[in-house]
């Protein structure tokens, strides 16, 4: 699934093609996403002006002058500009066409993802009222992360990845930010102390930042909007990298399940 450094990735390469641009025509090939796409998506947003976009966690939010356009890549989605008159793939569901001739096109074999509307403000949509905070803001630090972790139990990789408490945080980045901050991800995140904490805030900052750097991370899926891949994965750790020795001292990366998750750390570096 992207992660928040592939879903910011693909808000900075959509923005100068679609920011000021006039919505032409919408074109549904197929609605049936993880939501239905909103019927009337065409009649809505034709002739409206895209005056920017926007990112909260892993959904796109794109300021039309009626509302926002929320979008969610799902498992295995993208989002492209592309030809408005380029013949659509098998996968390819959703077009918002512009009047320069060119398209955002939406590409999604699991179709996991989502393409909706508001007319409100985004952030008070269901699905984003409750995200917790943005990791690459300063409201983002060790002190924040201490103080909503008191008095759980919860195995720390898996408080990463609640939404609740940070965002974007997928399984990628909280195996790799935990090795660097040397923190088993077993680890009761309810027995950790501030220094710890402070530690992993700055790790998890360096470790998307150095992702964004590398174009994101490419496993399956996932280019650009340009159709590029990433390559943060050339820069792993220990994520898939089970049985193979560790950068740091040499011992096998071993592995383990959480939360239907595979988890990958070094037994040695990584303390609890």
């Amino acid at each position: 699934m992207p992660e928040l450094p592939e879903v910011e990735i693909t808000r900075r390469g959509l923005e100068p093609h679609l920011a000021g641009q006039r919505i032409r025509s919408v074109t549904i090939r197929n609605g049936r996403l993880r939501q239905p796409i909103p019927a009337e998506l065409p009649a809505l947003l034709a002739g409206q002006t895209v005056r920017g976009i926007a990112r909260r966690g892993k959904y796109l939010l794109l300021e039309c002058d009626n509302g926002w356009l929320i979008a969610h890549l799902g498992m295995s989605g993208s989002l492209r500009i592309v030809p408005a008159a380029a013949p659509p793939e098998k996968h390819d569901h959703f077009d918002l066409v512009l009047e320069n001739g060119n398209c955002m096109r939406l590409r999604d074999p699991r179709r996991f993802g989502l393409i909706l509307w508001t007319g409100a403000d985004p952030l008070r949509h269901p699905l984003l009222a409750k995200l917790g905070v943005e990791p690459l803001t300063a409201a983002f630090d060790g002190d924040l992360l201490y103080r909503i972790s008191r008095k759980r139990a919860t195995p720390i990789k898996q408080f990463l990845m609640d939404g609740a408490v940070v965002v974007g945080v997928g399984n990628i980045y909280a195996n790799e930010s935990l090795f660097r901050a040397a923190i088993r991800p077993q680890s009761a995140c309810g027995k950790l102390g501030k220094a710890r904490y402070a530690r992993l805030a700055a790790t998890i900052k360096a470790t998307l930042e150095d992702s964004l750097a590398a174009g994101g991370s490419s496993l399956r899926d996932f280019t650009d909007s340009a159709g590029k891949p990433g390559y943060f994965q050339q820069q792993y750790n220990v994520y898939g990298r089970t049985g193979q020795p560790c950068r740091l001292c040499g011992t096998p990366i071993a592995t383990l399940r959480q939360g239907q998750r595979a988890t990958f750390y070094c037994p040695h570096c990584q303390k609890p």
